[in-house]
């Protein structure tokens, strides 16, 4: 089995194209999207996305839209070793947000928080202004907003006038919101950060760093909800590793946009 790949830089797992970088790569990248008004839409894997990526056409857009795709999961560096197709690190979704917190607080960039229930968001905002004083909260959005609403959301974000975007919605909203409305937000860094909202805002706990490198925070999750969250790790990660055997003897094809689908182009 050769480790090439169609493009370069990147590594072919799964049916998508991951992109071989470490965080300190992932922020020059952003770094270059801030100095040149480009956009940069980042998207991150794990191995629940893995599993649901044959049957949940919208996600497969989603990931595909990106032009920067992560593995933001440990497992997802672990089979990318064993399948041949080495990812240097894990670049997780919550990390690359505090970074990238950090650089708008040291050169006083905008951003704008998009997502979570408004007294979740209320309290991130008093957060990140305690703990990153010299950035900018450009603008911010609660994540309950009506379909007929989500133009006048596009509007207030392309107004504000921010650098980085960072969407704290689950899917499919997130995923429809950018394929409508993206063109015109004029924003740079675009970022999915899924439930780090409620971790930086104190609502949630994150699994200790020991877990983290030990690929757990999964297990902590579970620890802390097991009624909620037993059937449905159980499920994903058995599924994640059979997927992984079976990429191991027959890699699945490229996948490609789905007709008609929507996207946007910075």
């Amino acid at each position: 089995m050769t480790t090439t790949t169609a493009t370069p830089g990147r590594q072919r797992l799964f049916g998508l194209e991951l992109d071989a970088l470490t965080m300190a790569q992932v922020l020059d990248r952003c770094d270059t999207a801030l100095a040149t008004r480009r956009r940069l839409l980042v998207g991150v894997v794990n191995a629940a996305k893995v599993v649901n990526l044959h049957k949940d056409p919208l996600l497969r857009d989603s990931l595909l839209e990106a032009d920067v795709l992560l593995a933001d999961g440990q497992s997802v560096v672990w089979a990318s070793r064993l399948l041949r197709h080495p990812l240097p690190e894990r670049v997780a979704g919550i990390d690359l947000f505090e970074e990238l917190l950090a650089r708008a607080d040291r050169s006083g960039r905008g951003i704008y928080l998009l997502g979570a229930r408004p007294e979740v968001l209320a309290a991130l905002v008093e957060r990140i202004g305690q703990r990153f004083p010299g950035l900018r909260v450009a603008g911010s959005r609660d994540g309950y907003f009506t379909s007929e609403q989500a133009s006048e959301v596009a509007d207030d974000i392309a107004a504000s006038g921010a650098d980085m975007l960072f969407l704290g919605m689950v899917s499919p909203k997130k995923e429809m919101f950018l394929a409508a409305h993206g063109d015109r937000l004029g924003v740079p860094v675009l970022h999915g950060v899924g439930g780090s909202f409620d971790v930086l805002a104190g609502v949630t706990r994150r699994a200790p760093r020991a877990w983290q490198r030990l690929g757990l925070e999964w297990a902590y999750r579970l620890v802390q909800e097991p009624g909620r969250l037993w059937r449905r790790y159980l499920t994903t990660n058995t599924v994640f590793i059979w997927l992984t055997i079976r990429e191991l003897v027959r890699p699945t094809p490229p996948y490609r946009r789905s007709e008609g689908s929507g996207g946007f182009h910075g």
